[in-house]
């Protein structure tokens, strides 16, 4: 391709991922998840995790950063098709994918929900800690977890961990390609990504991504079309100054969605076994949303080894859903016993955020010591209706909760929701001390207010609370190989919940305190860390009972604290080898000592290998394995003469076992071949609620990949 050519083609794409996500829906195309993929000048050649400030704002190593980090890379993806944010983390070191519903999800880490997502750095917690909608992962590089209390540099949230999706950035050279993905349940997925330099000096430099996706599901009715798009122009203002402008936008348009799931016991107690296809949604269930942001960074770099850079960054959710509900328990020989709750649902989430910072060196006692001193304000609003009809709690016949027949109701007797506004400001300091060639010390707070004002489905939601929360972290070198460290950090998060008194109950409170081990070999080519940890979690608001006299729930605030043992590796073994994985154990007891979140796995294991065989040039193998332990909950069964039977929800250990084959043909052809669930593993996919479904039978999908 000539250099004109170039010139022509990525601009074009850039105006086409920067122009409205409605003009290229109107064009045809829509984008979703299926294979990522990788468009560089060659195929990343390892999982080796390089340099992060994910957890300080300062460029350290895994070995140089005192806490647990996890890097999938986009290597790592494009091997096993890991398409959207649940399949990554679900192959992360020490997390647990929550997949309650087909398109809302929950995550854990150390036991403790994860709220914390951002973007480069930075970010807002989810809203009620849930992520709606499928979110896709061809737009990043690579996905950095932070386990711990991240109050450092998230501010808000819970000793659990840090998601940071870094954005995909154009280099120096022109570099293209496509990819094109089937597979299992008619799952189709194209992936277009376009980066160089857009003048002949290059130093104006753009990319652009596209991605679409479609497809049925192994679920009865469900199928999901994603449509995503993503631009970015890095200039250089000037030899230290540098501008960067993106944005992104994805619509997902699902149907047949679960709200909620299947029941999982009788009314005798014994649990239910359905096929793994079986689904409570109706024909005409659906749940749309979009994600949009935009971001402008700039960076300077001083002539005294400081640098300042500033962000602003702009999100927006759009959710619209008409969606049914099943709940009740199943009478184990009539099948009577559940209750329809249709409803329809609108919302918006949108929020404005501005932080700048400030690190370089400063000379204390003959050494030098790398600073940090940053602040940031955010501002959000959300906004959401429910419609209810007539039909709330109309009995339904013998097998009508799973065959989608429910009729549409008119979503016309009442409506309930949300109006409330977020704010968020903060102040943040970080010191790396050098105190000696072998020792480093690093100590920061940050100073956090954060008030939120309105309502949230008749409760209020109007907060004010102010926390310091200080983080400190040692790493002592033992030599060229072997690394100490020992950290400490807090972080709290607001509530709005009130007592029985008609207090509020106060913010979650939380700690993370960590010791352990870190390696390092091939000159950063593979990490290790082996870390014992104690996270606790105080004042969680937990239902505690419901006031007839003023009609409304009140809670009370629960401690409660887990400790284990973590495990964690990535990057390459050799020329041939590439790895990653970790295993974590853990307990986790509440206030009395008793065990508490029980549907949270203690044992957990991640393994991802391939190997590149030198005997077949060209051709790479591998697998990836997921293992977790027992998880169960308590429950109680009621029969029609209204007697209670206490049970146990339990779903025994499972592995699942993934398959992987990547041949590049030549220079710019390659085709891999992916199989999941390769044993067909039957397992219900979380007990975070009452309600669960089963999590996909074994599945193949094929994807052919060109670059140039």
């Amino acid at each position: 391709m000539s250099a004109q050519t170039r010139m022509a083609v990525l601009p074009a794409c850039l105006l086409a991922a920067l122009a409205s996500p409605a003009a290229f829906a109107d064009a045809g195309m829509a984008l979703t998840q299926l294979d990522a993929v990788e468009v560089t000048a060659q195929k990343p050649d390892d999982y080796a995790a390089g340099s992060t400030d994910s957890a300080t704002r300062l460029e350290l190593t895994p070995r140089e950063t005192p806490q647990s980090v996890s890097v999938i890379t986009r290597a790592q993806m494009d091997d096993f098709g890991l398409d959207n944010i649940n399949e990554v983390l679900a192959n992360t070191t020490g997390v647990v994918v929550e997949q309650v519903e087909t398109d809302r999800v929950y995550f854990t880490a150390r036991g403790f929900d994860i709220s914390n997502f951002q973007r480069d750095g930075f970010g807002l917690p989810l809203p009620y800690g849930i992520q709606n909608g499928d979110l896709d992962t061809a737009i990043y590089e690579r996905i950095e977890v932070l386990r711990g209390a991240n109050g450092l540099l998230s501010s808000t949230g819970n000793p659990s961990a840090t998601v940071n999706f870094v954005r995909k950035r154009p280099g120096g050279d022109f570099t293209g390609g496509l990819r094109l993905g089937i597979g299992s349940w008619d799952q189709r997925r194209l992936d277009v990504d376009v980066g160089g330099p857009l003048n002949d000096s290059g130093s104006v430099r753009g990319r652009a991504v596209a991605a679409w996706q479609d497809g049925d599901s192994h679920l009865d009715r469900y199928s999901l079309e994603k449509n995503v798009l993503y631009g970015v122009i890095e200039a250089d203002l000037g030899p230290a100054t540098t501008l960067a402008v993106g944005a992104s936008h994805q619509d997902n348009t699902p149907t047949g969605n679960l709200w909620g799931a299947l029941p999982l016991f009788y009314t005798d107690g014994t649990p239910t076994d359905y096929d793994v296809s079986t689904s409570t949604s109706a024909d005409w269930s659906y749940w749309d949303s979009s994600d949009t942001r935009a971001f402008v960074e700039v960076a300077h770099a001083m002539a005294n080894g400081w640098t300042i850079k500033a962000a602003v960054n702009h999100e927006e959710t759009e959710e619209e859903s008409e969606l049914f509900y099943v709940y009740g328990t199943p009478d184990p020989v009539t099948g009577l016993g559940l209750f329809a709750y249709p409803s329809a649902y609108g919302g918006r989430f949108k929020a404005l955020s501005a932080d700048v910072f400030a690190t370089g060196p400063v000379r204390l006692g003959g050494r030098d010591h790398d600073v940090v001193v940053g602040a940031s304000r955010a501002d959000g609003n959300t906004r959401e209706l429910s419609w209810y009809g007539n039909d709330v709690g109309t009995p339904l016949a013998p097998g009508q909760a799973f065959d989608g027949s429910y009729p549409k109701p008119g979503f016309d007797a009442y409506s309930d929701g949300s109006d409330f506004d977020y704010g968020r400001e903060s102040v943040y300091a970080t010191v790396r001390w050098n105190l000696a060639d072998s020792v480093k010390l690093i100590t920061g707070f940050n100073h956090t207010r954060v008030d939120t004002e309105g309502f949230s489905y008749g409760e209020s939601n109007t907060v004010d609370e102010s926390r310091t929360t200080p983080f400190a972290g040692a790493v002592l070198d033992l030599g060229p190989v072997w690394s100490l460290y020992a950290s400490y950090g807090e972080i709290f998060n607001q509530q709005s919940e009130v007592d029985a008194e008609n207090r509020l109950v106060g913010p979650i409170e939380g700690s993370n305190a960590e010791i352990g081990l870190k390696g390092e070999w091939f000159d950063g080519g593979l990490n290790a860390s082996l870390a014992v940890f104690r996270a606790d979690q105080d004042n969680l608001a937990e239902y505690a009972g419901f006031d007839t006299g003023t009609g409304r729930s009140f809670y009370a605030g629960v401690d409660a604290r887990s400790q284990g043992v973590e495990l964690d590796f990535a990057g390459r073994l050799g020329e041939h080898w590439h790895v990653a994985g970790g295993y974590t154990v853990l307990e986790l007891k509440g206030a009395d000592g008793s065990d508490a979140r029980t549907y949270v796995p203690r044992q957990l294991l991640r393994f991802s290998a391939v190997l590149d065989l030198p005997a077949v040039p060209g051709l790479s193998l591998g697998a990836n394995l997921r293992w977790q332990s027992d998880i169960h909950r308590e429950a109680v069964a009621y029969d029609d003469l209204g007697t209670a039977t206490p049970l146990r929800i339990q779903q025994p250990s499972y592995a699942l076992l993934g398959l992987m084959a990547n041949y590049a043909i030549n220079d710019r052809w390659s085709a891999t071949l992916n199989l999941d669930n390769v044993t067909d593993e039957k397992y219900l996919g979380s007990l975070y609620w009452e309600q669960g479904y089963y999590g996909a039978p074994r599945g193949v999908t094929l994807s052919v990949g060109y670059r140039f």
